[in-house]
């Protein structure tokens, strides 16, 4: 099996959130392919309790997204934007980071820094550059000094990352699910935005069940379509519970975006059973792994040669999955996160 393949042209970018094109967030367009009888139909996001059946389960990442992208200097006064893409996975003390340069403005990745260069961050802060990460050229692993802590620099100085698709400013607000209850994502979870208060409701009132979990997303990297590296999540034992008795019922197990395919998945025994789990996974999902306890995605529409591509196979299959995004094309629909929804049903 092979990822679609398509180039994806500028008008099909979403350059701004929908609220600032005069839609509601569960206004945006909504694609639904069913795995089944192979049918696509075209939809709103708000149509959503009239596709999901009672007993179904959604499965809603919690992570809320933090003002991870920092101005900064090199050495030689060049101005830089680092990007803090998560603590670097398991050690010992609070100053070490995973994190990425940018030119001024955050357009493209920086290749010319090497270790050890320092970057001077606001507030005093400085970042020492000690090695590549996951023996990529693009991410650092860097040790952080300063008198106050990186996060709280990150909220008196950071703003949310943006790429060049998106060339306003927008408030963290706009990158924040109705779901974020702990800080720590570096990119919005983007696949649970066009949620609202409202349809929540509504959805709960149809019959359809909610389980939280926590992962927080690091960087994607739009121009290197990269493996996903490690990300920490945690899976409640409540939640565990929830989504096995939905599958021993019938319902449908529902995951609102790849982040929680990858958190559901970690802890998943061949069976499907899930355990309740915390810590860092590196796993990726592929097509010929296949999918263990999801049935279900919800998630957005994702560029050519991204990494969750193999992800989406799992869940469609190559062919459904390769029209779902010429149907996208061909209909105009919007990519990235500020763009429409795909929804993947059994």
């Amino acid at each position: 099996m092979s990822a679609p393949a398509f180039e994806l042209p500028a008008a099909h970018e979403a350059h701004e959130p929908p609220e600032a094109r005069g839609l509601e967030r569960d206004g945006v367009r909504l694609m639904v392919a069913s795995r089944s009888d192979r049918s696509i139909r075209h939809a709103r996001f708000r149509d959503l309790p009239s596709l999901l059946a009672a007993g179904d389960l959604l499965v809603v990442n919690t992570s809320a997204t933090v003002p991870a992208a920092l101005p900064a200097a090199l050495a030689d006064g060049t101005p830089v934007h680092v990007h803090v893409a998560t603590p670097a996975p398991h050690l010992p003390d609070g100053n070490w980071w995973v994190v990425e340069l940018r030119s001024a403005g955050g357009a493209e990745p920086l290749r010319r820094v090497r270790a050890p260069d320092r970057v001077t961050l606001p507030a005093g802060a400085v970042a020492e550059l000690v090695a590549p990460y996951a023996a990529g050229s693009r991410l650092w692993l860097a040790r952080v000094r300063g008198e106050r802590s990186l996060a709280d620099v990150l909220a008196g100085h950071g703003r949310p990352i943006r790429y060049g698709y998106v060339p306003g400013i927008w408030p963290l607000q706009a990158y924040q699910t109705v779901f974020a209850r702990e800080p720590g994502s570096a990119e919005m979870p983007s696949a649970g935005r066009p949620f609202t208060a409202t349809l929540v409701t509504r959805l709960v009132a149809a019959g359809v069940l909610f389980a939280p979990l926590t992962l927080h997303a690091g960087l994607s990297s739009p121009e290197r379509h990269e493996t996903p590296l490690p990300e920490r999540y945690a899976v409640p034992a409540s939640t565990a519970r929830l989504v096995n008795a939905v599958r021993a019922w019938g319902g449908r197990v529902v995951a609102v975006g790849t982040t929680v395919v990858r958190a559901l998945e970690t802890v998943a025994a061949p069976d499907g059973t899930i355990a309740a789990g915390a810590g860092w996974t590196a796993l990726v999902v592929t097509a010929q792994r296949g999918l263990r306890a999801v049935d279900g995605l919800l998630t957005g529409w994702h560029e050519p040669r991204a990494s969750h591509l193999a992800l989406l196979e799992a869940a469609a299959g190559d062919e459904l999955l390769a029209r779902c995004y010429r149907e996208a094309l061909r209909h105009g629909y919007l990519w990235h996160e500020f763009g429409d929804s795909h929804l993947i049903l059994p």
